[in-house]
């Protein structure tokens, strides 16, 4: 019994953050606001015209809102595409704040797309590590197979927890630094103002509410190799 409250604390400090995250943007992702003439979409391709950004293309997805700052692409989910929300419009200036970021050639941002990219090849090379380890073990007939499996587990995993955190300040700007100055210059109206800082605080978060719940996958998966 007095390893269940711990226990609660730290499910708690893990499944939270996501909990509020997904809560806050479902929220105010309800109903079309009257003051938004245009779409989630509309407001990025006008955001990124008037910054100068045109370059930068529009497109909708279903894995998620992201900059991909390969293709220099801005890529909202339907709902936030074709949506006159709250959380539409804000979320779509959070990820045109990510295209500032890289017109600006930030460091941190460049850093962190650096990062994304070698972390790619780190969880190809470590799903392979993965699936030899056991071949390996038996043909050296030693415990090599076991640290190969966590090495694997730390390239397939580990790598996109670290960016995950790094990720944060990263958002932390596009948030507050870029996209709520944006949305105040015209925008929003004054009452929509402590609702759009929930959903910006929300966005920036994404990533390492996310990241959480990836530790204690991480840490389960390297449990479970060590048997």
């Amino acid at each position: 019994m007095h390893y269940l409250i711990p226990f609660l604390v730290i499910l708690a400090f893990i499944y939270l953050p996501q909990f509020w995250v997904q809560s806050v943007l479902r929220r105010y992702n309800r109903k079309p606001e009257p003051n938004f003439p245009g779409t989630g979409a509309e407001l990025a391709r006008h955001l990124l015209d008037k910054l100068n950004l045109n370059e930068v293309k529009v497109e909708k997805t279903d894995i998620g809102d992201h900059y991909d700052p390969m293709s220099k692409t801005v890529r909202l989910t339907a709902d936030k595409f074709e949506g006159k929300t709250l959380t539409a419009i804000t979320v779509a200036a959070h990820e045109v704040s990510h295209a500032i970021q890289h017109g600006m050639g930030q460091p941190l941002f460049q850093f962190r797309t650096r990062l994304a990219s070698f972390t790619v090849i780190s969880q190809k090379l470590g799903s392979f590590l993965l699936f030899a380890a056991p071949f390996l073990g038996l043909l050296t007939r030693s415990p090599s197979g076991a640290v190969i499996s966590i090495v694997a587990a730390v390239m397939i995993m580990g790598t996109g927890l670290l960016v995950n955190l790094i990720t944060l300040p990263v958002e932390l700007d596009a948030s507050f630094n870029k996209a709520l100055p944006l949305l105040k210059s015209g925008y929003l109206e004054k009452a929509q103002y402590k609702p759009a800082e929930r959903i910006l605080k929300a966005a920036a978060l994404t990533y390492f509410a996310g990241s959480l719940a990836g530790l204690l996958n991480f840490w389960r998966w390297l449990s479970v190799i060590r048997r």
